[in-house]
Formats: C-alpha cells, sequence, structure tokens
C-alpha cells in the first residue's frame, strides 16, 4: 500500500496542471502492479521462532548456552533446510543482524535457520567447530516439526562462518566424536576466510597483524592446521559451492585458490562462483535484494542437490529439476 501511496502521489504532484484525467487513466495500472505484488514472494507469510537453546546449560561440552532462530513458511512441509553461521573475524557478530536473510529465504521455500556460536577470546575454534555440528545435529532432530526436511539439510555461512560451515561439512572426526553420521547434503561457503589459515598464520608471522587471529586459533600451528578445512579434503563427500568476491581481503582470496587447487585435485565436487568488482561485505549483504546473484546461487545449489533434484513448496507445487 505504501507503494502505491508514493506512486499515487507523484502522479497527482505532476498531473497538477492538467487536470484528473491523467491519474484516473493510471489508477488500473497501479492497482494491478498493487495486486501482483501482495502475491509475490515478498507478501509471503513467514512464521518465525526465535531464541530456541540448542546447546543447553547443562552440557558436558563446557560451552555456553547458545540459540537459533528458526523461518518457515507457513504451512511448510518437507522443505530443505538452510543453516546459516554469521561472520565476525571468529570474535563478534550475533545472529539478528541476519533476520532479514532468514525471512527472504523463507519466503523462496527453504526452512531458514540461523545460529549463534561461542566467540573468542572466551571460546576458540574447537569449542566453534563444536558448536556448529551440535547445532546441525539440533536441526536435524528437530526441523521437521518446523516443516523441514531432516534429510535435505545444507550449511552455509559467509566469511569465519564459511570456514565453520566448511569444517562441518568437510571434517569426519567432529561426527565421530558425536556418535553420529554426518546429515549435510551441501556446504554453500561465502567468501569463506579460514580455508587453509595454517598457511595464512605462518605466512602472516612476522607482520605487526599477524597474531589478530590468535584469540581464536591461538598461537599453536598444530591448532592452525587441525581448523584448517583444506586438510581434510581427502575425507570429503559433500558437494561445495564456493562463492568468491573480485575484490575480497587478499587472505580469503589467496586461501580460496589454494582450497580450489587442492579441490580439483582430490576430485571435490565443487560449484565455483566469482562476483566481479565485488567486495568482502557486500558478498553477504546482497541477500538484501532477493533478486541478486547470491540467490540465484543459492537456491540453484539446494535445488540441484536436493532429493532426486525436486522438492514441494508450500504451497504443495515441485519445484526444482
Amino acid at each position: 500500500m505504501i507503494i502505491v501511496n508514493l506512486l499515487t502521489n507523484s502522479n497527482q504532484t505532476k498531473d497538477s496542471n492538467h487536470g484528473s484525467s491523467r491519474m484516473k487513466k493510471y489508477s488500473p495500472l497501479f492497482l494491478a502492479i498493487f495486486l501482483f505484488g501482495i502475491q509475490s514472494c515478498a507478501f509471503k507469510g513467514v512464521v518465525r521462532e526465535k531464541n530456541i537453546p540448542y546447546i543447553e546449560a547443562d552440557n558436558s561440552y563446557d560451552l555456553p548456552i547458545k540459540e537459533l532462530n528458526v523461518f518457515s513458511p507457513r504451512k511448510a512441509s518437507n522443505l530443505p533446510v538452510l543453516i546459516f553461521i554469521h561472520g565476525g573475524s571468529w570474535n563478534k557478530g550475533r545472529k539478528e543482524i541476519y533476520d532479514f536473510m532468514g525471512n527472504r529465504l523463507a519466503r523462496r521455500d527453504v526452512v531458514t535457520v540461523i545460529i549463534d556460536y561461542p566467540l573468542a577470546p572466551e571460546y576458540q575454534v574447537d569449542d566453534m567447530e563444536k558448536a556448529t555440528v551440535l547445532a546441525v545435529e539440533w536441526v536435524e532432530k528437530n526441523i521437521f516439526d518446523f516443516g523441514g526436511d531432516p534429510d535435505q539439510i545444507f550449511v552455509s555461512g559467509h566469511s569465519a562462518g564459511g570456514h565453520l560451515a566448511a569444517l562441518a561439512a568437510i571434517k569426519k572426526e567432529p561426527w565421530e566424536e558425536l556418535g553420529r553420521s554426518n546429515p549435510i547434503k551441501g556446504a554453500i561457503l561465502n567468501d569463506p576466510a579460514g580455508l587453509d589459515w595454517y598457511w595464512f598464520l605462518e605466512q602472516m608471522r612476522d607482520r605487526p597483524d599477524g597474531t589478530a587471529n590468535y584469540d581464536a586459533f591461538t598461537d599453536d600451528p598444530r591448532v592452525w592446521k587441525a581448523y584448517s578445512p583444506v586438510y581434510f579434503l581427502d575425507e570429503n563427500e559433500v558437494p561445495l559451492l564456493l562463492m568468491e568476491g573480485e575484490k575480497t581481503y587478499p587472505g580469503i582470496r589467496l586461501t580460496v585458490e589454494r582450497f580450489r587447487e587442492k579441490a580439483e585435485e582430490k576430485g571435490v565436487d565443487l560449484t565455483y562462483s566469482f562476483y566481479p568488482k565485488t567486495k568482502h561485505i557486500p558478498m553477504v549483504t546482497q541477500y538484501f535484494w532477493t533478486w541478486s546473484k547470491g540467490y540465484d546461487d543459492v537456491l540453484n545449489f539446494i535445488d540441484s542437490h536436493s532429493e532426486e533434484s525436486t522438492r514441494t513448496s508450500s504451497s504443495g507445487v515441485k519445484t526444482g529439476k
């Protein structure tokens, strides 16, 4: 209605010297735009369930209480699920910043889960990896109640969140520690940091800002390697989508290149999407706009790797290939 009012007011101003005939002439057009809009995905109902604990206070992992938000279309049933992990150099960020993404993806028939996780300096990267797999485990056990399909779980993250998504998707050890098989169907790594932080932090040793990530990775090279996904690609069985901005940070650009080379060598199912003239932060803020290349890449990847490349939307319409 706001859009219609703005358009109406604009035309009334323009036509003030020419009578009201033009306003009457264009009214059906404005009405048509409005009716189209209210039927579009932007107006679909979304159910939001917020601050659900996935790590309780009395856990055996010495981790803090952590929560997640779930966004699903009304009357959702058996839809694919995307878990999103925020970035922030492993020491900042919160799930609420990304409500817009949850809303928009839910309106595109993807049940979306946005998580918080323990942050540095109080917690280190091993704690973050553990929290991430615990979030995936919670989703597998509970997402059916929100209209999601536990057999169609995808994980994604931007920057540091992309690093954690890669660890959860690629490494077998954290799943073996839980006594569970990895339920992740595919991983979407959006301009990810940390893919080879062992190599990167070694290169940075003698530089003034070389210790910037020690709050999360410690100063121990053994930790750097143990939590660099590139060294576990021989274990990987999960399809990957790797999205990179042309103008991202040098550390990300260099380690993404190393990761891609190793993935090709290992025969990993990896799809690469390049974003010309795009900096690091706009790689995630592009999700403000549902027509962005980011949404196209994410939704196409989910469709192509969903069960039998077909899924049922909340309206009962099958989508995908």
